[in-house]
């Protein structure tokens, strides 16, 4: 990332720290500020920033692994056509939660508001489809649980656009065209507060070349389903696409970096 480019994503977090809808705010004794609690470096950490990486775990694909990696300064995730989850219907390389040392990890619960900031690369080998392409979900950890929030690249009435939505209740936080994002860096920052019933909310925003292309937020929301709360990123998709949009690709992902507010 160049140096511009994160001094514009350190100038919007500084800036949207007190402004966060649904967020708490100032008390008596302090005002609420952001912490930073994950700032992993590709190059330094590579696959250990990570809580756990499910690279081919049907084990589809030998001859395309590692399909999760970093490269330089980016975590590089790889999807080819012959890749098959254990579901084979679908594909999914990710990566799961934040970890800070050989044997810990951070953990999201009930009450805590979170907040994770990176940049994408997503090139125009990977389009939005018909049925579901994820590039980022917030879920309970195990196997069977439903995504709480997902971030997804879906055709609408054949535009390529990328969205956020509350998974459960099919709640669409914002929505904005994939077409100009494709083969550019594109800065994410997103935010959660982790609540049973209505006491979650999320804010979702997305920088292109310094213009802030989504600002959506939703609030009195469920964002809690048990356990905690974990991110993961990657490529997870279906292969039930009617539109033709499937292909091999790849995403990118540099500086990601995790904060609490305290």
């Amino acid at each position: 990332m160049n140096a511009s480019r994160r001094a514009l994503l350190g100038a919007a977090l500084a800036g949207a720290a007190g402004a966060v809808a649904g967020l708490p705010g100032a008390t008596t004794a302090h005002a609420a500020s952001w912490q930073q609690k994950w700032a992993p470096s590709a190059s330094g950490d590579g696959l250990g920033a990570f809580e756990t990486v499910e690279d081919d775990r049907a084990d589809s694909h030998p001859g395309g692994q590692p399909h999760i990696y970093a490269t330089g300064g980016n975590w590089r995730f790889n999807m080819h056509m012959a890749d098959r989850d254990t579901s084979t219907d679908r594909q999914r390389q990710e990566v799961t939660g934040l970890r800070t040392s050989g044997s810990s990890y951070l953990k999201w619960t009930q009450g805590q508001t979170w907040r994770v900031t990176y940049s994408m690369y997503i090139p125009s080998s990977l389009k939005a489809t018909t049925s579901f392409t994820h590039i980022m979900q917030m879920k309970q950890p195990g196997t069977g649980s439903s995504p709480i929030v997902v971030q997804s690249l879906r055709r609408v009435n054949g535009a390529q656009t990328i969205e956020l939505k509350l998974f459960d209740s099919d709640t669409l936080v914002g929505r904005t065209s994939l077409d100009p994002l494709h083969d550019k860096w594109t800065d994410v920052d997103f935010q959660i507060k982790v609540g049973n019933g209505t006491a979650g909310s999320v804010r979702w925003i997305l920088k292109s070349g310094g213009a802030t292309v989504v600002d959506a937020s939703k609030t009195g929301v469920d964002t809690f389903l048990a356990d905690r709360v974990r991110p993961k990123w990657g490529i997870y998709r279906s292969l039930g696409d009617t539109s033709g949009s499937l292909q091999d690709t790849y995403l990118l992902l540099t500086n990601l970096r995790g904060y609490q507010l305290v």
